[in-house]
């Protein structure tokens, strides 16, 4: 087992660690994740959500074991700041008009997208116009995770009677990681180097965070030591290993966790964790 998050040593904690990259413009989000898994030395990589080439912001990426988990990213929404680029000036009644798209809206995927191209539904879940000069306006989205925020900009152009493309894109927070807590690509180069040449362990351990972060928000389910090293060899977790859990309402999608805060597995909750006896998760994903 890994032990303590916060006091892993560092070949641990880039196994099994998050880095809350901010994105540079140019490559992609793929690329930018092989580059990522290149330089720490890993054999997997994966980023919480695509990023196209011009955008920038908040991209968490896994490292090594922690690619496992990177479910948790699907559900998680996303906050954007955007340029909606007009073509023509700004009608007076711009605020109004784009307050209406913040509710559950229709999108078809783009030609150019990984997912088939079938109308669904998206929820805008707050949509504010921070700034408006000329024919231009600064956005902020919070969306579901998988909305299409150049798709959005089109459709608000032809509200307004005016059309309109993005412009800028930066991506602000994914789930619970958010731009005040990023680090660029020379900030994980420079701690690497750090600790490889000159075994300075610092650097590194404030641009690599322990993967458990990536979990904030999902359900706790502790779970005895014993039964921890039950569950690595893929045995469900039985009511008699778990030690607390923070909720009882089964169908919930939790986290299974040691006493020292080490994460073990991704799993739904399927029985009672305060009975006796059976089966209180149903394992989806083993992370150790």
């Amino acid at each position: 087992m890994r032990g303590d998050p916060s006091d892993r040593a560092p070949e641990a904690l880039l196994g099994f660690g998050v880095v809350n990259l901010d994105k540079p413009p140019g490559p992609a989000a793929h690329q930018v994740a092989g580059w990522v898994r290149d330089l720490t030395g890993q054999d997997r990589a994966a980023h919480a959500g695509t990023l196209d080439p011009k955008v920038t912001g908040c991209l968490p990426t896994l490292l090594g074991d922690a690619t496992r988990m990177a479910q948790v990213f699907d559900d998680s929404r996303k906050e954007y700041i955007a340029v909606l680029e007009l073509h023509g000036p700004a009608p007076a009644d711009t605020e109004s008009v784009v307050a209406e798209f913040e509710s559950e809206i229709y999108q078809k995927p783009p030609r150019k997208s990984a997912v088939a191209r079938r109308l669904r539904t998206r929820t805008i879940h707050d949509l504010d116009v921070l700034e408006v000069r000329d024919r231009q306006a600064l956005l902020r989205v919070t969306c579901e995770s998988g909305t299409y925020v150049r798709k959005l900009c089109h459709d608000i152009g032809l509200a307004l009677g005016t059309g309109a493309h993005m412009g800028d894109l930066r991506r602000r927070a994914t789930g619970s990681f958010d731009d005040t807590t990023l680090a660029a690509m020379h900030d994980l180069h420079d701690a690497v180097v750090e600790w490889r040449e000159r075994g300075e362990k610092g650097p590194l351990r404030e641009v690599v965070q322990p993967a458990e972060r990536a979990l904030a928000g999902i359900a706790r389910v502790t779970v005895a030591p014993s039964a921890a090293e039950q569950i690595a060899e893929g045995a469900p977790v039985y009511a008699p290993g778990v030690l607390d859990a923070e909720t009882t309402e089964q169908g919930t999608f939790v986290a299974c966790y040691t006493p020292d805060g080490a994460a073990v597995a991704l799993g739904t909750l399927v029985g009672d964790p305060t009975a006796d006896a059976g089966a209180v998760v149903e394992l989806e994903r083993v992370l150790v």
